[in-house]
């Protein structure tokens, strides 16, 4: 998020009185539950948290990177069901930072919230550092250039540990061309790699948001778990992988800095 300070609002849900909106522009960027913070709104958002919940034993503590704060709807999420998970979120507009800290309840100590820029913070990280990395960073509803590419990519893996998963946000409209790019950018750094999203994305009829995962090892991720978790969900959605999404990426290339920049 990289909007002015005097376009970001908290609004309280009226369909239910404990959630709050924030809004940059006018926009829905990230809801909270002021008293659950296992109540996740937006469906995109409990898709993450699926692959999450699927990815390690239940109640595990993680290590996490969060690249994009907003109201930080799933650090409170995993400090809420991964009690002792070591979380970094990185922001880059402090003006978010400051409202989410003033008007939200308070993180617990686990929870680092830093201004930053991902690029960089992902470059200065170890190497093997992470059991998750987790990046949802737009500017004006666009990903970033600089963290679109092979080049980004690489690092995120490098920053993970052997079992690492990496999670993506991506928003996108038929015909889905930047997540078709997407997908190769993933594919051509991890050995496995997933798409969710709602089916109605998937056939190429509605603008919305789609999510990414990727993992070192081949078969690391829980695929057939994960799709009967977000087929159950209020918004049925559907997952490709191996075979289904190779034909979904057919014909696509990788980003790299250099063609991101043309």
């Amino acid at each position: 998020m990289d909007s002015p300070a005097d376009e970001l609002t908290l609004v309280v849900d009226p369909a239910r009185r404990t959630g709050r909106t924030l809004l940059a522009g006018g926009v829905a960027q990230s809801y909270v539950d002021v008293v659950d913070p296992r109540h996740l709104h937006f469906e995109y958002v409990r898709r993450m948290a699926a692959v999450l919940d699927l990815a390690a034993p239940p109640g595990r503590p993680l290590e996490v990177l969060h690249l994009g704060g907003g109201a930080l709807t799933l650090p409170r999420w995993l400090a809420a069901t991964r009690p002792g998970s070591a979380q970094r979120v990185v922001e880059r507009d402090p003006a978010v930072v400051d409202l989410v800290r003033r008007e939200l309840p308070a993180l617990p100590p686990e929870v680092e919230v830093t201004v930053g820029d991902a690029r960089d913070v992902v470059t200065a990280a170890p190497p093997a550092r992470y059991d998750v990395v987790l990046a949802d960073i737009y500017r004006a509803a666009r990903m970033p250039a600089h963290v679109a590419g092979v080049e980004f990519v690489t690092e995120v893996a490098r920053t993970l540990r052997p079992e690492g998963v990496y999670l993506v946000n991506v928003t996108d409209l038929p015909p889905l061309t930047f997540s078709r790019t997407q997908v190769a950018t993933l594919r051509a750094v991890f050995a496995d790699v997933c798409l969710v999203a709602d089916r109605r994305m998937l056939r190429g009829r509605r603008y919305g948001n789609l999510v990414l995962a990727a993992a070192h090892r081949p078969d690391r991720l829980p695929v057939r778990r994960l799709a009967a978790r977000v087929a159950a969900d209020p918004l049925p959605g559907g997952v490709l992988h191996g075979a289904a999404l190779a034909a979904f990426v057919s014909g696509a290339r990788p980003a790299t800095d250099a063609t991101l920049a043309r």
